[in-house]
C-alpha cells in the first residue's frame, strides 16, 4: 500500500465509523418506538388560515429524539435472574427445620443462655463493673442460634458488629472468658482490651466485635476470600444490621463478593430500628433481601423469632454457598427488647408494643411451647433453665474475681514487628 492509499484509508474510516453509528442508533430508536404503544390519533383539527400555519410552523421547535427505554419485561428469564428467587421459593417450600427433640433442646439451652448472661452483663454495667458501651442481644437470640448451629465451629469464620456476646456465645466460647472481657479483666477473651465491642479470638474463627458500623462487612469478604484461597471449604458469616445495611462500603463488598463468587453469607439482623430510627423512617428500600438483586445476590427473607426457621434458611444459604455459587443475602426479621445501648431509654417506641413482641413473638418461648406439644418432659425444660442459671453466676463470679491486666499489657499485640 503506497502513501497516498494509506492517506485515503485513514481518512476514510472515521467517516465509515460514523455512518455505522449512526445506523446502529436509528435502528435502536425505530425498534424502541415499534415497541412502544401508539396512542390513538386525536381528530383533525379545523383548517388554520395560511399566516396562521405558517407562524406555527416557524414558532414550533424540532422535535427531540425519544429516549429508549429498555423494559426488564421484555428480557428472558436467563440462569441468573431465576437463581435470585430460586433460594427464595426453596425457603419458602420449605420454611422450618425438622429438628429432633434434643436438637431443639440445644436450640433452646443456648438461647436462654444468652438470654440470661446479657440480663447480668445489663446488672453489672448498672453496678458500674462493666464500662464503656455495651449493646444486649435480648430478643434476637434465635439469629445466632439458628444460623451459627450450621457452621463448622473453628472452621468457618464469623464476624460481626458491636451487638456482639450473643454471636461468641453461641459459637461455643466460655462465658467465663466473655464476662471477663465485658468487665476488662486479663482473664478475658481478649484479655480486657476489646471491651463489649472489640471482643476477638483467632482459635474460634471470631474475628469481631467491630465498633464502626458496616466496617466488618468487608472484612467478611477478606476472610471469605481467604477460604477461598486457601481452598479449605469454609465460609464466612458477617452479620450487620438494617442500619449498616446503607453504608457505601456495603455495596462495594456485595460486588466484589459476587465478581468472585466468595463464599460469604451475609446476614442483615433487621430488628427494626437503627439507633433510635425506625427502618421506614431510614431506608428507601426496607426489604433488605433484595439488596443484593443488584449484584446478582439471591436473598432470602426470614423470620428471625423462629429459631427453627433461622436454621432452615442456613441450610439453604450454606448449600447454594458451599457449591462455589458465590454469596447469599439473608434478612433476618427480628426485634431487641432493650434500648439499642444500656445508655438508651428507647422514648422512640411505644411499651405496648415492646410487650406485644414479648408476648406473641418471643423465641425462647416459642421454643418452650412446641417442645411442651411434642410431649418432651417439663422437667427437662426447668433442669435446663436450673443449669443455665448457675452457668451466668459462675460466669459473673469468674469475671468479677479475676484481675485487672497487667499494665505490660498495654504493649502487647499493638505493632506487627515482622511482616
Amino acid at each position: 500500500m503506497d502513501v497516498a492509499e494509506s492517506s485515503q484509508l485513514a481518512h476514510t474510516q472515521p467517516k465509515l465509523r460514523t455512518i455505522e453509528a449512526e445506523a446502529a442508533r436509528k435502528r435502536i430508536i425505530d425498534l424502541a418506538k415499534s415497541a412502544r404503544p401508539r396512542a390513538a390519533k386525536p381528530a383533525a383539527p379545523a383548517t388554520k388560515p395560511a399566516a396562521m400555519r405558517r407562524r406555527a410552523a416557524k414558532a414550533t421547535p424540532p422535535a427531540a429524539a425519544e429516549p429508549v427505554i429498555a423494559s426488564a419485561a421484555d428480557e428472558p428469564l436467563d440462569e441468573a435472574t431465576f437463581a435470585l428467587r430460586s433460594l427464595q421459593q426453596a425457603h419458602a417450600n420449605n420454611r422450618r427445620f425438622e429438628a429432633s427433640d434434643d436438637e431443639l433442646l440445644h436450640f433452646y439451652e443456648q438461647m436462654v443462655l444468652i438470654r440470661r448472661f446479657e440480663e447480668k452483663a445489663g446488672q453489672l454495667y448498672g453496678l458500674g463493673l462493666i464500662g464503656g458501651f455495651c449493646h444486649l442481644y435480648i430478643g434476637q437470640e434465635a439469629v445466632a442460634v439458628g444460623l451459627q448451629s450450621a457452621l463448622s465451629e473453628g472452621h468457618d469464620s464469623v464476624i460481626t458488629g458491636y451487638r456482639d456476646h450473643g454471636h461468641m456465645l453461641a459459637y461455643g466460647i466460655d462465658p467465663k472468658v466473655i464476662m471477663a472481657e465485658l468487665t476488662g479483666r486479663g482473664a478475658g477473651i481478649s484479655r480486657g482490651k476489646g471491651g463489649s465491642m472489640h471482643m476477638f479470638s483467632t482459635d474460634h474463627k471470631f474475628y469481631g466485635g467491630h465498633g464502626i458500623v458496616g466496617a466488618q462487612v468487608p472484612l467478611g469478604a477478606g476472610l471469605a476470600f481467604a477460604h477461598k484461597y486457601r481452598n479449605d471449604g469454609g465460609v464466612c458469616m458477617a452479620y450487620f444490621g438494617d442500619g449498616a445495611a446503607n453504608q457505601g462500603q456495603v455495596y462495594e463488598t456485595f460486588n466484589m463478593a459476587a465478581l468472585w463468587k466468595l463464599p460469604i453469607v451475609f446476614v442483615v439482623e433487621n430488628n427494626g430500628y437503627a439507633m433510635g430510627t425506625a427502618v421506614r423512617r431510614g431506608s428507601a428500600e426496607t426489604h433488605f433481601y433484595r439488596r443484593g438483586t443488584a449484584f446478582r445476590i439471591p436473598g432470602i427473607d426470614v423470620n428471625g423469632m423462629d429459631v427453627l426457621e433461622v436454621r432452615q434458611a442456613a441450610e439453604v444459604a450454606l448449600e447454594f454457598v458451599r457449591g462455589g455459587n458465590g454469596p447469599v443475602l439473608l434478612e433476618l426479621k427480628t426485634y431487641r427488647y432493650r434500648g439499642h445501648s444500656m445508655s438508651d431509654p428507647a422514648k422512640y417506641r411505644s411499651r405496648e408494643e415492646v410487650q406485644e413482641m414479648r408476648e406473641k413473638h418471643d423465641p425462647i418461648e416459642a421454643a418452650k411451647t412446641e417442645l411442651l406439644q411434642r410431649g418432651v418432659a417439663e422437667d427437662r425444660i426447668k433442669d435446663i433453665d436450673k443449669k443455665i442459671r448457675q452457668v451466668v453466676a459462675e460466669a459473673a463470679d469468674f469475671a468479677e474475681s479475676s484481675p485487672e491486666p497487667a499494665l505490660a499489657e498495654l504493649y502487647t499485640d499493638v505493632v506487627v514487628e515482622q511482616y
